[in-house]
This record gives structure tokens, C-alpha cells and sequence, in this order.
């Protein structure tokens, strides 16, 4: 057991690291191509953050137990916006009334939506995986679109825009910005497979249910990495990078961790899922208009507000 919580600890410690080094290789990759580090953080650090979601996915599918992949799935994307979003406003103010966050927004919304609609058929099976995965692309070349278009736009304006994104180095060399976002996709799932296998170790021993485990420790323990990259993000003053990661996460958890597993192997929805967990996830999403639409930062008190009402969550799916 004391092996367990060292390499909890452990985990935890590699966690942190990773999110840091992943920040700071996006923002400055964001600055050698000439694209927002919002754009950065919707692709490369929302689906590096979103492994150890995709691995534990296609591992519950191949051990026969597809219904933790969609709970790990559908539980992680309520943490990664009262969760994630909610800890690190309450260390800082995130000022994400900078940014236009409306067009990201909304494709995590449709991806939402669609998802529920497809989970209504009862399983998630290679026509839905292929619906997903198409729904997935097209996002991704909305966004090389919108990436293209900003390198054309006027440099003078990108100048300026750098300046503001702190921590940013001009002169870091590729090599360095390489080495920094390698060290942050290798380092945030392998984090979390330590915190959740051991986590489960402890949870185990103390005789809470696999079913509670999957839906509660491990979606938690997945999100770790966003929530260890949007600490480390609302730190810096990069509320950019933050709210984009979470958008970004939650777009490929639904697309692409359920899309790549559902080609492995069926995925049965059950019906709880249905009748609550995927609404609470829906809901929690719809939290987020007025930090995208009505210009509002997520505050300290914001960030209480989230982070209990994922404490309630919590509470009710243990308390049934």
C-alpha cells in the first residue's frame, strides 16, 4: 500500500512537469509557425492531454469492459470544465474575455450533441466510429484553415499579439520547442497511468466498486492532464491556452478517444448514461456561455462555483 501512494505521488509529480514543458512547447510553437496559441492549444496540447483517455479507452475495449471507456469518456469531459477550469480560477483569474472562443465553442457543442444523438442508438459501433471520425476531421481542417489564415494576416499585428503571451522566448531554438512538447506528450499519460493504476490499487483495497472507480477515480485521473496543463497555463497568464485545451480535449474525447475505440470494439451505452450522466455532461459544456459569449472572466469565484457544483456531481453518483 505505501508503494501505492509513492507512486501516486510520483504520478502526480510527473504530471505537473509534463503540463509545464507541453505549455511552454506549444506557446512557442504557436510563435515559430505564426498561428494564436489558441489554435496550438485546440490541436497538439488538447490531444496530447486527451492520451491517457485514448489509451485507457481502447484497453477497456480490449479487456472486454467497453462500458468504463465510455464512462472514462463522458466523466472526464464534465472534469475538464468544472473541474479543470475550476481549480486554476481559483488560484487565478483567468481572463478569457480576450480571446474569441465563440467558433471552437460551437464545434464542441455540435460535437457534443452529435455524440448524445449517436448514443441514443444504444451502441457505439464502426458506423458511429466512422461518423465521428469524419466529424473529427473536418474540425481539424477548420482549424488548419483558420492557422493558414492568421500566417497570411498582417505580421505587424503578430508582433504585437507575442509580445502580450507571456513566458514566450523569440530565440528558443526548434530543437528546445521539440524537446519541451515531447517531454509533455510522453510525460502526461505516463503521470497518469501511474496516479490511476495505483489510485485503483487503493480504491480496491478499500472496497469501492469498479463501476464508481471508472466513472469517478479514473475519469478524474485522466483529466489530471488537463487540469495539470491548464494550472500551469492560468499561472502564466494564458488564458488562451487554458480554455483552448479544455475545448479542445473535450472535442477529441467525444470524436476521436470514442471514434478510435469504437472501431476496436462495440461500446454499449447504458441507459444511466442517458438518463443522466451524458445531460450533467451537456450541461456542464452549456456553463461555459458566459465566459465565451458575455465577455466574462472565469474569477475566483467562478472557480468555487465550478469545482462544487463537480463536488455535487461527485456526491450523487456515489450516493446512488
Amino acid at each position: 500500500m505505501m508503494t501505492a501512494w509513492l507512486l501516486c505521488g510520483l504520478g502526480l509529480v510527473i504530471l505537473l512537469l509534463a503540463g509545464d514543458a507541453l505549455v511552454k512547447g506549444a506557446v512557442n510553437l504557436s510563435l515559430r509557425l505564426g498561428v494564436p496559441a489558441l489554435i496550438v492549444s485546440l490541436t497538439i496540447v488538447a490531444f496530447g492531454t486527451s492520451a491517457p483517455e485514448l489509451l485507457i479507452s481502447i484497453k477497456a475495449v480490449l479487456d472486454g469492459v467497453p462500458g468504463l471507456a465510455l464512462g472514462n469518456v463522458v466523466g472526464s469531459n464534465t472534469a475538464n470544465v468544472l473541474l479543470v477550469l475550476g481549480v486554476p480560477a481559483i488560484l487565478a483569474t483567468m481572463h478569457t474575455s480576450e480571446f474569441n472562443t465563440r467558433k471552437s465553442y460551437l464545434h464542441m457543442i455540435a460535437a457534443s450533441v452529435l455524440f448524445i444523438a449517436l448514443a441514443f442508438r444504444g451502441v457505439f459501433d464502426w458506423i458511429a466510429a466512422l461518423v465521428l471520425l469524419a466529424a473529427l476531421t473536418a474540425m481539424l481542417l477548420d482549424a488548419a484553415r483558420d492557422a493558414n489564415a492568421h500566417r497570411k494576416a498582417d505580421q505587424a499585428d503578430n508582433a504585437t499579439d507575442e509580445e502580450e503571451i507571456e513566458g514566450v522566448d523569440p530565440d528558443m531554438p526548434g530543437w528546445r520547442i521539440g524537446v519541451y512538447l515531447v517531454l509533455g506528450l510522453v510525460g502526461l499519460p505516463l503521470g497518469a497511468s501511474l496516479l490511476v493504476d495505483n489510485a485503483t490499487i487503493i480504491a480496491r483495497t478499500f472496497g469501492i466498486s469498479e463501476t464508481v472507480i471508472g466513472l469517478t477515480l479514473v475519469a478524474i485521473g485522466t483529466s489530471l492532464p488537463e487540469l495539470a496543463t491548464t494550472v500551469v497555463a492560468a499561472l502564466r497568464r494564458q488564458a488562451d491556452v487554458a480554455l483552448g485545451n479544455v475545448i479542445g480535449s473535450n472535442m477529441f474525447n467525444l470524436l476521436g478517444i470514442i471514434g478510435i475505440a469504437s472501431l476496436v470494439g462495440p461500446i454499449t451505452v447504458d441507459p444511466e448514461f442517458l438518463r443522466f450522466d451524458l445531460w450533467v455532461m451537456l450541461c456542464a459544456s452549456l456553463l461555459l456561455i458566459p465566459f465565451v459569449y458575455l465577455g466574462r472572466n472565469v474569477t475566483r469565484l467562478w472557480g468555487v462555483i465550478l469545482t462544487l457544483l463537480y463536488g455535487g456531481y461527485l456526491f450523487l453518483l456515489l450516493a446512488t
